[in-house]
């Protein structure tokens, strides 16, 4: 297992979708290892391989709230969201947007169709944040990213703030308003 780089905004490579995974064998399952480690060094609480330059339908997560819980790792391969449910405004925040938070808007509960870690089809009802990191993950497999929710507005001060932040000019979205 290895700690991968994570791309960060606005990296083009963030705009590839990700082809279908069709070999889950032993590079896939190094691949979903790493990611698994680089998710938790970074830590975040969910990483599509697109993030770390893989363009491959293939996103994990876990949503466990701290040490006391156990680890809770989720594989979504090929996954498709085949019902979204009524909606919520959510504070996203993204490992490859350092230090921006934003409230996006998204379902509040979402059904999904994927595959797991082995290959084998399974469906999920979910909400909460569960629900919230599906679709972010989801959308950057689609090369959709948290910035493309947001108003001009909002969209251009991120913007900003990520390109000061890749000169070496800046570490968060305040120190760019």
């Amino acid at each position: 297992m290895a700690v991968r780089t994570i791309l960060h905004y606005p990296d083009k490579r963030l705009r590839i979708p990700g082809k279908p995974v069709e070999d889950f064998g032993e590079s896939f399952q190094a691949l979903v290892d790493d990611m698994a480690e680089t998710m938790y060094a970074a830590p975040g609480v969910g990483l599509a391989a697109t993030q770390i330059g893989v363009a491959l339908q293939l996103f994990i997560v876990d949503v466990s709230t701290g040490e006391d819980e156990p680890s809770d790792l989720r594989v979504f391969a090929n996954p498709v969201i085949t019902e979204k449910i009524d909606s919520i405004s959510w504070e996203e925040g993204c490992l490859s947007f350092p230090g921006v938070q934003e409230d996006v808007k998204r379902a509040e509960r979402v059904k999904v169709k994927a595959q797991d870690r082995n290959g084998a089809p399974f469906e999920l009802e979910t909400d909460g944040l569960l629900a919230i990191a599906i679709q972010h993950e989801l959308d950057h497999l689609d090369g959709k990213l948290m910035i493309d929710h947001l108003s001009p507005l909002k969209r251009r001060m991120v913007h900003r703030a990520m390109l000061k932040r890749a000169a070496g000019g800046g570490h968060s979205m305040d120190e760019a308003v």
